[in-house]
């Protein structure tokens, strides 16, 4: 745990989510953006930690479970109680018409030390979330609940976005407010140690635009833009 607290902190503090993504392009691995619809409620947040894959279907109304109770939300509360220090709740599955997330969800996720929760849906009871200032992704605030409308199916399981991304449990996540990408578990070590070099890189691109070199002439020395 130790080792990943060390890991957030250098990508929250001298990375972005651009640098990462061309980084992965150059890897071969070109799928690694969610849809750009999925936006940060707060766009000076830098989102980063672990991803907590949950799977979401749409519902007709409430599912009776095995125990013989009824489970109007699914897997959903054993998918929130599940979630670990540095996890980040992410969840796809379900038409978007109604809200995947809200303030006590939120309140939950905080006191167990979940990074944030990114949705492809929307979230509802924004003020409160705003208040708790708990990092939350979403295609934006809409108060329509789920209860009757989309159950959670499974949780800690791969889970694949419309446009090709997927995600497995323990993959690296980072979301600021250009959007979120996806590191595979597999790749964190070399992808991070690339991107901070790229961005060392750039800054020295930025120091050679300040001295009035040209587009061209900088890009022929360096193979950045």
């Amino acid at each position: 745990m130790s080792a990943d607290k060390e890991l957030f902190k250098t990508v929250r503090d001298n990375l972005y989510t651009a640098v990462i993504g061309d980084v992965l392009d150059v890897a071969g691995l070109t799928h690694q953006f969610l849809p750009p619809n999925i936006r940060a409620l707060f766009p000076d947040q830098i989102l980063v930690g672990r991803a907590m894959p949950v799977l979401e279907a749409n519902s007709t109304g409430t599912q009776i479970g095995h125990s013989g109770k009824s489970e109007p939300f699914g897997l959903m509360f054993r998918a929130l109680d599940a979630l670990q220090p540095g996890d980040i709740y992410i969840t796809t599955g379900c038409t978007p018409n109604f809200a995947l997330w809200g303030g006590l969800m939120s309140q939950r996720a905080h006191s167990l030390g979940a990074q944030g929760a990114i949705l492809d849906g929307y979230h509802r009871d924004t003020r409160e979330i705003l208040n708790l200032k708990f990092p939350v992704f979403s295609h934006g605030s809409y108060a329509q609940d789920q209860q009757l409308r989309g159950r959670v199916i499974d949780f800690r399981c791969s889970i694949e976005f419309g446009n090709g991304a997927r995600v497995d449990p323990g993959d690296l996540i980072v979301g600021d407010i250009d959007g979120v990408v996806i590191v595979p578990k597999a790749h964190v070590g070399d992808i991070i140690a690339e991107a901070l070099k790229k961005v060392a890189g750039e800054d020295a691109v930025r120091d050679m635009i300040l001295k009035g070199g040209s587009t061209q002439d900088i890009f022929d020395k360096t193979g950045i833009m």
